[in-house]
Parts: C-alpha cells; structure tokens; sequence
C-alpha cells in the first residue's frame, strides 16, 4: 500500500514537471525533460529486473543522474517563468532594466585528469589487516543545466588514489561559471539490490548437498519457505527481484566547487569538503583534496569576433596597406587576401590586443566624415602605434564596438585570456570493469553442476543476458546523448 501510495505521488509529480515545461513555449527544456523522465522510467523498470551488482550499480548511478538533471531543469524552468512574470509587469522598457548592457562571451570549460588521493591506515595499506572494504564511487560534474558523470570506480584498501580517465567539456559556460563536483559512493558489502541468490546457483547448491538438504535450501532461496527472510510472500519461484526491492545506494562522500580563479593550464590540487562519517557504509578515507586540469577557452580566444578590410599604417611612415584584418584572441591578424585565413597562411602584420592596449578614434578628414582608429601597445619602454582607416563611418563604429566588446570579454575572462589553453575532446566511455571476486568460501567455491540435460532454471542465466544487453543499449543511448 505505501509502495502504491509513493508510486501515485511520484507520476503525479512527474505530470506537473511536464505540465511547467509544457507551458513555457519556444524552449527546448521541455524535450529535454521528456527525456530525462524516459530514461528515469526506464531506469526504474531496469533496476527491479537486476540480478547481478555490476548491473544495479551501473543503473542506480544513471538513475540518480537522471533525477540530478531533471532537478537542474526545474530550476531552469523556474527562473524563466520568473522572467516572464516580470517581464509582463513590466509598464515601461525602462522597468525592466537596462537593455544596452553589454553581456560577456561564453566559452568552454574542460576538466579532465581528476585525482582523489586516499588515506589508508597502517595496519589496511600495508599490513593487509582488518575486512576488506570496497565501495563504488563516481563523480557528478555539474554546470547550470549541463550535467555530466564520470565512469564508476571500484575501491579498496589496495588503491592510493580515486583516477577518473573521463574528460568532461562544459560548451555554454560564462566567466561567472560554478563547477559543482560531487563524489558519490557506494558500499559493496550490503546485497540488498541484488534480492535473492540467482535460481541457477541454487540449483546448483541442491544437487551438491544432497537431496533432501538441498531441496530444503533450494526452497529457502527461491523464496518459496513462509518466513524465510528470502521469501517474496508468494507461491510462486523468485526469478528475478521484486520491483518493490530497493537498489544499491550511492551517498555524496564529498563535493567543491571550482569558479574562475581555479582555471589553470596545468594540474592543481582544490580542497573537498567532506560529507560522509567513519561509520557510514560507503565511507572512505579521503585525503581532503582532488587533483584535476581545469581549462577554460573563452569563444574570444577562438572565433573571430570582427573581420574586413582596413587601411593599415605602421607609426610615421607614408605608406599605407589595405589588409584582410581579423580579430582574434589577443591580436588583430592583417591578411593580404580573405583566402589566406582558411588557407592559414603567415599574416602580413600581427597587432597586439590585450588589456593593455589603448585605442582611440580621431577625425582624419572631417570633411569626408572619415574617423581613424589609433592602436596603441606598449614594448618594453617604447610606444608602437598603428592607424587603421576604415571604408567609411558605419564601418569605423562597427570595428569600435568590437574592440570595447572584446576588451569587455577579457576582463571578465581574466588570465583565460592571456593565451589559449588547450581543450579537449569528451573521452569515449569505456565499459564498466568486471567487479573482482571477493575473498569469501561463497564465491570462489566453483559448485559443480548436475550432468545432463540444462535444468529449467538456465533460462534466469539468458533473462541476466537480456537485462544486461537492455541496459547496455540503455546506458549507450544515455551517454550518446549526453556527449
């Protein structure tokens, strides 16, 4: 009846989700929310078909993903429909604030390398004492509505450090970004998500103990024995868990958030904070910081923001030069032709444009209403100046305004500017490593099968190869969209 009740609550939950989205027309966050829902239905129906842990696991993480993304848009939602309450009661273009200020460029943002050390004791590293505790951990990157998570690691007292090989590429992030990084963990000791014992093994176990211990404890897995603790309250043989049966538990162990002044073109180590205690079952001894590569590319680095001919002239000589001139990064690349930018031939001139960089308009010939741009640079202690000549004046302002727009943009990206900084590709996803045997009887005690013709219950071995192919093809389609 409970499980009912909260199934009730969580589709009616779901409809006014779809219902918010629905009403906020001409935006794509309603696709991705019905898409996010599918893939959490989906999700769902997977998880109570698991036999195996490798499988629980992969699909609770990409469960709680889900719910991460579908929060971030509520939140989304939630601002734009703020926007448009304001924007209606707004009276005046002036109620609704300035509508001139300028907005900086987006660019991309890129962390990758992601290192968290661990901090054993004595007696676990190096001694090999105490019980083996294992954990599967992974890391939620989020920024805004751009969530990612990174490929799942398994953990023991064997490993110094948490290595994540996934490479991350936030592309709409602005110089005000926030990084959240979450580690999630999981103990491997608990089975609840797993249910029962596979019917196969207890085939197995009845034709090795006997017939009459065998059939008793055969019994007891399939859940067929009132009050056995196995027993799914039914008649029928437990072939796979219940949907009612709950999954393994990832819990946050850790988080920080990275802005800005983290950005660096090389590895640096940031602070955690902790969340998890000793005594929690997915807890791991964390050294308190993670190691990463955060770069960030502002779209000023690497687009052209301003292109055309101009009139270029090189301080008090005569001679004047009509050049391709693009805009780009900390220079204004001056071409020959338009063909030699796609061709990525040496340009004829290169002009410094950094924060340092004076320019200026003046009247050159007011009676033709031509303005000259004045480009000044500082090398060492000698001033360097050059005068660029547009076609007319609409041109000359046009050139203005993109240089106070790329002066703006450096500001707010800072020392992202001061040369480009290498992004790279998102990583390929890579399968999940077989989870390793466990030191217990139980598991490496390989139980000899009956001889003779398969048992019915083999076909519980195909229905795991089924639910393990659906969720590959699930996670596939998951990832393949997310990237």
């Amino acid at each position: 009846m409970q499980e009912s009740r909260l199934r009730i609550l969580e589709d009616l939950h779901m409809l006014y989700v779809r219902q918010i989205a629905l009403s906020l027309e001409g935006t794509d966050i309603q696709k991705k929310i019905d898409h996010e829902i599918r893939m959490r239905e989906g999700a769902c129906k997977l998880l109570a078909a698991c036999t195996q842990r490798e499988q629980a696991l992969e699909v609770t993480k990409s469960l709680l993903v889900c719910n991460s993304r579908i929060l971030a848009y509520m939140a989304e939602l939630q601002r734009m429909k703020e926007a448009q309450v304001m924007q209606r009661m707004a009276r005046r273009p002036s109620d609704a604030g300035p509508t001139d200020d300028r907005l900086p460029c987006q660019g991309r943002v890129c962390i990758s390398d992601l290192r968290i050390p661990l901090m054993w004791k004595d007696t676990e590293y190096f001694k090999n004492k105490g019980d083996l505790h294992r954990c599967a951990v992974f890391c939620l990157l989020q920024m805004g509505t751009e969530i990612y998570d990174t490929e799942m690691v398994l953990v023991d007292r064997t490993l110094t450090d948490i290595c994540f090989e996934s490479t991350v590429l936030f592309t709409e992030a602005g110089p005000d970004f926030e990084l959240k990084v979450e580690l999630y963990s999981a103990g491997l000791e608990e089975d609840s998500a797993l249910g029962s014992a596979p019917k196969k093994l207890a085939s197995r176990l009845s034709s090795s103990l006997g017939r009459s211990s065998g059939k008793r404890v055969r019994a007891a897995l399939e859940g067929s024995v009132p009050g056995s603790p196995l027993s799914n309250g039914g008649s029928s043989p437990l072939l796979l868990p219940a949907p009612s049966v709950a999954g393994p538990r990832y819990q946050l162990l850790a988080s920080t958030t990275l802005h800005l002044a983290d950005v660096q073109d090389a590895f640096r180590t940031h602070d955690l904070v902790i969340t998890g205690h000793e005594e929690s079952s997915f807890w791991l001894p964390l050294y308190g910081s993670v190691c990463c590569r955060l770069a960030a590319q502002p779209a000023c680095m690497v687009h052209q923001m301003m292109c055309g001919f101009l009139q270029v002239q090189q301080g008090e000589q005569p001679d004047w030069l009509r050049l391709f001139c693009v805009l780009r990064g900390p220079h204004l690349l001056c071409f020959h032709r338009p063909q030699d930018v796609e061709a990525q031939v040496e340009p004829a001139l290169t002009i410094a444009i950094s924060k340092e960089t004076r320019i200026r308009a003046t009247e050159r010939d007011p009676k033709n209403r031509l303005q000259s741009m004045l480009v000044t640079n500082r090398y060492g202690g000698e001033e360097v100046t050059h005068t660029l000549l547009a076609e007319n004046r609409a041109e000359t302002q046009r050139w203005m305004e993109a240089f106070w727009q790329h002066f703006y943009d450096m500001s707010q990206w800072k020392h992202c500017c001061d040369e480009v900084m290498k992004v790279e590709a998102p990583s390929p996803r890579r399968p999940t490593a077989q989870l390793p045997k466990q030191g217990s009887l139980y598991h490496q005690t390989a139980l000899p099968g009956p001889v003779g013709l398969p048992s019915a219950c083999e076909g519980l071995l195909l229905q795991d190869n089924a639910v393990s192919a659906e969720i590959r093809a699930l996670l596939s389609s998951y990832y393949s969209d997310s990237y």
